[in-house]
């Protein structure tokens, strides 16, 4: 049987044929010099290949090296390695006489299953639509031929504010514990920080799963003790529960530890047992199902340029406070306290992700492809592939709508209504204009003014910009947010 070689983001025994398969592993020290990781996501990282090869032992070759080039070298056999997960790497392996390349695995839905489906739609791919035919194509969540419940989503029941109270009734995620080999990664990266790599972030305690073991161990709790509250306060936030119910498992799919298709069914196995709400069950399934194919899918359907869309002329480069996690410059309490989140766990959820830091971000006009780089680093769970679609595509609407139909901009009243974030601000939602002004509601009406022209006209956002005129104030809201324009708010 050929060796197996195995990425970093490759590591679940679903990655192998048989048990005993004989395997590369490859630690490349020249990523961490391309990159300025998070301190913690270079942790992880290392530890979770570094887990795999000692669970391995003698059945894998463990080659630590500077290129993987100098490493190949040294393995005199035929190799075959699963479709990686970046176009640089897939064109790398490819290259290389002596390596087969195999299909994708990690993903739900095949990518020639997809092209299929995206071919037949002759238009605009939508993830509602790829959602559909994957429940329907894996027979997910179905009763005979129609969705659970009569309804494919249950979206609308899944956006409640956050409790009161300061904190969801239910437990956190169970923690991993360190051991040596978590030990040796501090080590090394303390002294390759000596030696001159640079990181970003607060070292810190790993809090994400490095092995399948572990990983596995977290999804259980999360089914049985977090699945059931999930759905309801996906979209909230909370300046004291950072986790609130999500699974925290985004990091151990994009590193290979799970199947995504083991933790669906096991969420539909809650659903069919009565432990969970079908809105929980399918809001997580929607994430896994859904959204998380449909981001690689597109990555790879869509041509090699999309990652460099930017039709919204967004010209401004990240200022140095927002890439150094700087947040002791930052007022308003929302920023600070996600940026703070980055800075100490490499991690938040999807919404501060999208509608605090992804928003601040477009209002600002800051450049889509040096945000990709930016979530890619400084997060525990990003990779090439998942920020294209999430921040070209979605955040940053830097395609003009390829992905979505309107922009993900919003002003102080949504972080309000959403979040504890308003409350004790120095900043009111409320006000556009003026000292207490909110930068994110003035950011938005600044926002949709300089790209009234730009952004295709459609019926989401026909109120806002007929809003937008009745503005009395607005040539002043417009010079504040210039003369503001990258400084910390």
């Amino acid at each position: 049987m050929p060796r197996r070689w195995l990425f970093a983001d490759q590591l679940g025994p679903h990655f192998l044929d048989e048990r005993k398969q004989p395997v590369l592993l490859v630690e490349s020290k020249a990523v961490f010099r391309r990159h300025v990781f998070h301190r913690q996501k270079a942790h992880l990282i290392l530890s979770a290949l570094r887990h795999r090869a000692a669970e391995l032992g003698d059945q894998a070759i463990f080659v630590r090296g500077e290129t993987y080039g100098q490493a190949l070298r040294q393995v005199g056999e035929p190799l075959e390695v699963c479709h990686p997960t970046s176009r640089r790497a897939l064109e790398f392996v490819r290259g290389l006489d002596t390596v087969t390349v195999l299909p994708a695995r990690g993903y739900v839905t095949s990518l020639a299953d997809f092209a299929d489906w995206a071919d037949s739609r002759r238009g605009t791919l939508r993830m509602e639509a790829f959602y559909r035919f994957a429940r329907e194509h894996h027979r997910v969540l179905m009763d005979g031929r129609g969705p659970a419940g009569g309804r494919w989503s249950f979206d609308t029941e899944n956006r409640d504010p956050p409790p009161k109270g300061g904190r969801l009734d239910v437990p956190a995620p169970a923690m991993p514990a360190e051991d040596d080999i978590d030990a040796e990664v501090r080590a090394d990266l303390d002294r390759w920080a000596r030696e001159g790599i640079r990181f970003t972030g607060r070292d810190g305690p790993r809090r994400f799963p490095a092995t399948t073991g572990e990983a596995r161990s977290r999804l259980r709790h999360f089914l049985r003790h977090r699945l059931t509250a999930f759905g309801r306060y996906e979209d909230a936030m909370l300046s004291t529960d950072p986790w609130l119910a999500h699974s925290a498992l985004s990091s151990s799919f994009n590193l290979g530890l799970l199947d995504p298709m083991a933790a669906v069914r096991g969420a539909e196995r809650a659903y069919r047992r009565q432990e969970a709400p079908l809105a929980a069950v399918e809001g997580f399934v929607r994430q896994v199902l859904g959204w998380r194919d449909y981001i690689w899918h597109t990555y790879w359907y869509f041509e090699r340029g999309w990652r460099d869309s930017n039709e919204l002329g967004a010209r401004r480069s990240l200022p140095d406070w927002w890439r150094d996690l700087d947040t002791e410059s930052v007022d308003a309490r929302c920023l600070r306290d996600v940026l703070t989140g980055v800075r100490d766990r490499g991690w938040v959820h999807h919404i501060p992700r999208l509608m605090v830091l992804g928003n601040y971000a477009l209002q600002r006009g800051w450049r889509p492809s040096e945000l990709v780089e930016w979530f890619h680093t400084r997060f525990v769970d990003g990779y090439d592939w998942v920020l294209t679609g999430n921040v070209v595509g979605m955040s940053q609407y830097a395609d003009l709508g390829r992905m979505t139909t309107k922009p993900y901009v919003a002003g102080g009243a949504y972080i309000n209504r959403m979040s504890d974030y308003c409350g004790g601000c120095r900043y009111d939602p409320r006000q556009r204009l003026g000292a207490d002004a909110c930068p994110f509601t003035a950011g938005y009406w600044a926002f949709l003014a300089g790209n009234r022209d730009r952004i295709p006209a459609n019926a989401r956002m026909a109120r806002a910009m007929r809003q937008l005129t009745l503005l009395g104030d607005l040539d002043a809201v417009v010079d504040q947010e210039r003369r503001r324009g990258s400084d910390p708010p």
